[in-house]
């Protein structure tokens, strides 16, 4: 039996999607770059996290695909969402997200999505997010899935727990797991994703998390917004400056945003540090950044960042 018939024999139940189990799609079509290989679009980084499992496998992790579909029965701040931010992502999200299924099909055996599937919420929206996901995929909501109107309202959206309790219910009838915290084995790993989208983390879902590592199987977290380290922010700092910026040195910038409510929200705080101890904790994969980086978050993990799916980034992650 060869590992892809291995782990399709042992199923993941609701957690990482097969990829025998992703909806049917069309080919590739050739005739856009009719001299380029087939995915020949899309931008895949390859990286490998030893555990020492009996048997490997592999993982398509992908994250930030923006799909900003509406119905035209849906208000007009919703079409008007729809031209705005189908302009800011290109318009071909949904070919992305596609081509890289596809891919997922031939090339891996799970995948992973990191949040912000969607780029705010409607019912176009939710309705792609239960073609693509359904019932079985772990994964994590972004900040955008708690965006509703978020470029167009006045005044915005406040970004705390408390704001998501209006829309948890019609997001948790979309997505097929739980979006607070929800944690599944598959090869002898325990995949844990938790909703992280402000930055932070409750004291309930750090208790949840506890009863994980209670199982003692190795973890590998699945995140929307990084654990920061200063190499991290550095390059997320870089990459999203308003002027123009050149590293001439390793100095820190000014700590801002969610690396800042990281440091000083005393739960996060103790939690991150109480993980920078955890030796079963193994990787942690994490996207809302929009370009590729990794850095060593922990003595026994490192940290994993996605580039944006809607640029036709992703990156297979092989667990040994």
């Amino acid at each position: 039996m060869n590992r892809r018939d291995f782990f399709k024999r042992i199923g993941l139940g609701s957690a990482l999607i097969a990829t025998s189990q992703l909806p049917a799609q069309a080919e590739d079509n050739p005739s856009v770059f009719p001299k380029r290989g087939r995915f020949e679009r899309l931008s895949l980084s390859m990286v490998t996290v030893e555990i020492g499992l009996p048997k490997p496998f592999s993982v398509l992790h992908i994250s930030d695909t923006h799909l900003t579909a509406a119905y035209p029965h849906e208000s007009q701040k919703k079409q008007k969402l729809h031209q705005l931010r189908t302009q800011t992502f290109g318009g071909r999200q949904e070919e992305a997200l596609q081509d890289s299924l596809a891919w997922a099909r031939q090339h891996v055996d799970y995948i992973v999505h990191t949040g912000d599937l969607i780029d705010w919420q409607s019912e176009a929206n939710y309705d792609l997010a239960r073609k693509y996901f359904g019932q079985s995929i772990i994964g994590c909501v972004g900040n955008h899935e708690y965006s509703p109107d978020m470029w167009l309202s006045e005044p915005k959206e406040t970004a705390t727990e408390d704001s998501k309790a209006p829309y948890r219910e019609q997001l948790q009838r979309a997505y097929p797991f739980d979006i607070s915290f929800y944690a599944r084995e598959a090869g002898g790993v325990n995949f844990v994703a938790l909703d992280d989208v402000f930055g932070t983390v409750t004291e309930q879902q750090v208790e949840r998390f506890r009863q994980e590592v209670a199982k003692g199987l190795p973890i590998v977290m699945c995140l929307h917004v990084p654990l920061f380290t200063d190499a991290i922010y550095r390059a997320n700092h870089h990459f999203w400056a308003k002027t123009d910026l050149r590293f001439t040195n390793g100095a820190i910038p000014s700590v801002t945003g969610d690396y800042l409510k990281q440091q000083t929200d005393p739960v996060t705080a103790d939690f991150i540090s109480y993980l920078k101890q955890l030796p079963q904790l193994k990787a942690i994969l994490c996207g809302h950044l929009h370009f590729t980086t990794q850095d060593r978050f922990s003595p026994t993990a490192m940290e994993y960042v996605v580039g944006g799916n809607f640029l036709f980034h992703g990156q297979e992650v092989l667990f040994v």
